[in-house]
C-alpha cells in the first residue's frame, strides 16, 4: 500500500508536530498545546490520569522560541517533565508505599528522612558522572590512545571525532537492548509502541479506536530514540571541528557545545515529522531503526491507555466524556499545584 502524501498545493496537515508523549510505568503521558496528561493502568484494570497545564517558558520570552534556541528550552523542559510523570506513575502504582525493610526503617529512625534525600541526590550526581564518563570522557580517552600510536597526520581531528561518535552509538544501542531484556523495562518498550501508533492515528485524522491505532506504524520521526541517534550524527560532524586535545580538555569542550547539538538536532527531528522525502527518510533512517529496540509492539490495554492520554491531552478537540468511553477507569482527584491553590483562595 503507497502511503498518501500532500501535493505541492495541498495545504499542510494541521495536526503534524500537534502532540508528543512519552511511556512511564504503566502509561503514557501524551503533550498537547495547552495540557498534558499522564494516564496510567493500575493492577485492578482501571485508568487513571493526571492532567496539568502546558506553559512552557517561551510563551513568556518570546525570544526563547527562535530557531536551535527552542530545542535547548524544550530539551530542559522535558527533562523536567519526565521526571514529574515517572513519579506521579510510580505514585499511582504505589510503587513508593510498599513496606520498609528493617534497615531502612533503622535509618530512618537514626538519620532522620533527610539521609534519604541525601542519598537521592548522591545517587543522582554519581549517575550523572557515570553517564558522562560512559559517552563522553571513555571515547576520548580510547581515542586519545589510538592516535598516540597511530600518526593520522592531517586526518586526525576527523578519526578521532568519527571513532567517538561511532563508540558513542554502539555504546548506547548495547545498553538500549540489554535493558530491553528486563520484564519491566519490555512493558515500558511496549506503551512506547502504543504512544507511537496513537499519535499516527491522530495526526491520520483516523478515528481513535483500538482497531484503527493497531494497524499503524510503531516507528515515528519525531521520537526520542530518534532524537538521539541525530544528535550523536551532529555531534561526529561538529567534533572534526574540535582539535585533537586532552580527553577531559576534549570532553569538556564537548560539554560546551551540547546545548548546540541539541537545539540542531530538534530542529531535524521537528523538520523530518513534517516532511516526507527521500533525503529527510535517509537523515532519519538510524534513529527510526534504533526504534526496533526502544519500541515493542503493544497489546489493546495498553492501547486504551494511550487513548485515554491523548484525548484527555487535546481538551478542544475531544469532549470529557469521550475521554473514556469504552473502557474502565477512575477518576482520581485533580492535582493543584501550590500556586494553583493559592489563587484558588484569593
Amino acid at each position: 500500500m503507497v502511503k498518501k502524501t500532500c501535493k505541492k498545493n495541498d495545504p499542510p496537515n494541521p495536526r503534524l508536530g500537534c502532540v508528543g508523549g512519552q511511556a512511564v510505568m504503566e502509561g503514557i503521558m501524551m503533550r498537547g498545546k495547552k495540557q498534558y496528561t499522564t494516564a496510567v493502568r493500575l493492577s485492578n484494570g482501571t485508568i487513571v490520569r493526571d492532567t496539568h497545564s502546558n506553559k512552557s517558558i517561551k510563551e513568556k520570552h518570546k525570544w526563547l522560541g527562535k530557531p536551535v534556541l527552542r530545542g535547548v528550552v524544550n530539551f530542559i523542559e522535558m527533562l523536567k517533565l519526565s521526571f514529574s510523570t515517572l513519579t506521579y506513575s510510580a505514585e499511582a502504582l504505589g510503587l513508593e508505599t510498599e513496606d520498609e525493610s528493617k534497615f531502612e526503617k533503622w535509618l530512618k529512625k537514626v538519620f532522620g528522612e533527610s539521609l534519604i534525600m541525601v542519598a537521592a541526590i548522591i545517587g543522582m550526581i554519581l549517575g550523572v558522572i557515570l553517564a558522562l564518563g560512559l559517552f563522553m570522557y571513555m571515547p576520548a580517552l580510547v581515542s586519545g590512545w589510538i592516535t598516540d600510536w597511530i600518526d593520522f597526520g592531517k586526518a586526525e581531528q576527523v578519526f578521532r571525532s568519527v571513532f567517538e561518535g561511532v563508540l558513542k552509538i554502539a555504546i548506547f544501542i548495547l545498553y538500549t537492548a540489554l535493558i530491553a531484556l528486563l520484564p519491566d523495562i519490555k512493558r515500558t518498550f511496549a506503551y512506547h509502541g502504543a504512544e507511537h501508533k496513537t499519535i499516527f492515528c491522530y495526526e491520520s485524522g483516523e478515528e481513535l479506536t483500538v482497531e484503527n491505532i493497531r494497524k499503524q506504524k510503531r516507528l515515528h520521526p519525531r521520537c526520542g530514540s530518534s532524537f538521539m541517534i541525530v544528535m550523536m550524527f551532529l555531534g561526529i560532524v561538529i567534533g572534526m571541528l574540535i582539535p585533537s586535545m586532552h580527553a577531559i580538555l576534549r570532553t569538556g569542550i564537548r560539554l560546551l557545545i551540547l546545548p548546540l547539538i541539541v537545539g540542531i538536532g530538534y530542529e531535524v527531528i521537528m523538520f523530518a515529522g513534517k516532511h516526507d522525502n527521500p533525503v529527510m527518510r535517509v537523515l532519519t533512517a538510524p534513529g527510526i531503526w534504533m526504534q526496533l529496540i526502544t519500541t515493542k509492539e503493544p497489546d489493546d490495554k495498553q492501547i486504551e491507555v494511550a487513548i485515554a492520554a491523548i484525548k484527555s491531552a487535546l481538551p478542544d478537540q475531544f469532549a470529557e466524556d469521550e475521554v473514556f468511553h469504552g473502557f474502565e477507569y477512575a477518576r482520581p482527584q485533580e492535582h493543584t499545584t501550590q500556586e494553583e491553590e493559592e489563587s484558588n483562595q484569593v
